[in-house]
């Protein structure tokens, strides 16, 4: 098990949706955090709150964009104590198709969504391989495992964070490490990010509570869950890809998938 309590915990993207959530429930089981964000405004927020309730934080504006930026930030963090835990947690999304969406717009996708998982593992895995202990987690998505129209940025980028989770985790198993790796594939959740989005059947494919997300992503951390799929039909898409093209795009279509988007507005300012 990788317990919360005890551990020093970093989370990227703590600021705001998803991370927000999982710092504060990770305070509340006595995880000793280090929140990383490029709103310092909403990092201080958080600050405030969590050390009004007791709870041992570090925060930092850090634009995981930037691997100077990511390098300088784990040296500071490194300088307080080795991190146990890191949540690769930040994520951007633009919501366009491949030529309406910007190259600066392309490339901050995967700085922030690929190359940032490279900066912050990089940075922290070798004291997690000295000390033989130690837990990788990696916020991916659905669209990790299936593409869809308007996020050819994103469903790439995100493609390549899965791959990123299960090429470390069998190097760590190469190595005989028990560092644990976990990737985390959720089909949207309210948080905000995917403001707009639609889904045809919630019942099959809900848009996801990121409360309930949040708590399932800590369970699967606290037990060494290698990967996290929600809901449960997102499974599916491996028997998906034994179909003809033809049959698996029909399926897509059917389940109004390749039209989640087209109402996506996304959070306010980002």
């Amino acid at each position: 098990m990788s317990e919360l309590a005890g551990r020093r915990v970093l989370i990227t993207g703590a600021a705001s949706g998803l991370g927000l959530l999982m710092a504060r429930k990770a305070a509340a089981a006595g995880a000793h955090l280090v929140l990383w964000d490029l709103n310092g405004d909403g990092l201080a927020a958080l600050a405030r709150e969590l050390a009004a309730q007791g709870r041992t934080v570090e925060t930092d504006v850090v634009n995981v964009a930037s691997r100077e930026a990511i390098e300088a930030a784990a040296a500071r963090a490194l300088a307080n104590g080795p991190v146990d835990i890191l949540v690769n947690n930040a994520g951007v999304v633009t919501g366009k198709t491949l030529l309406e969406a910007q190259p600066e717009e392309i490339q901050r996708t995967f700085d922030v969504n690929v190359l940032a998982l490279f900066w912050t593992t990089r940075a922290f895995l070798p004291g997690m391989l000295q000390r033989d202990r130690g837990h990788v987690v990696t916020i991916a998505s659905a669209a990790g495992l299936v593409g869809t129209s308007k996020m050819t940025d994103y469903c790439a980028s995100k493609h390549a964070a899965v791959g990123f989770d299960e090429s470390l985790r069998l190097e760590l198993r190469r190595q005989q490490s028990r560092v644990v790796t976990t990737v985390v594939c959720p089909f949207y959740i309210s948080t905000g990010m995917f403001a707009g989005v639609r889904t045809r059947f919630p019942k099959l494919l809900p848009i996801l509570d990121p409360d309930r997300v949040t708590d399932h992503i800590l369970d699967a951390i606290r037990y060494d869950r290698r990967r996290l799929i929600l809901p449960a039909l997102v499974r599916t898409t491996w028997i998906g890809r034994l179909l003809p093209i033809g049959a698996f795009d029909a399926i897509m279509d059917f389940l109004g998938i390749n039209r989640s988007m087209d109402e996506f507005t996304g959070r306010a300012g980002h």
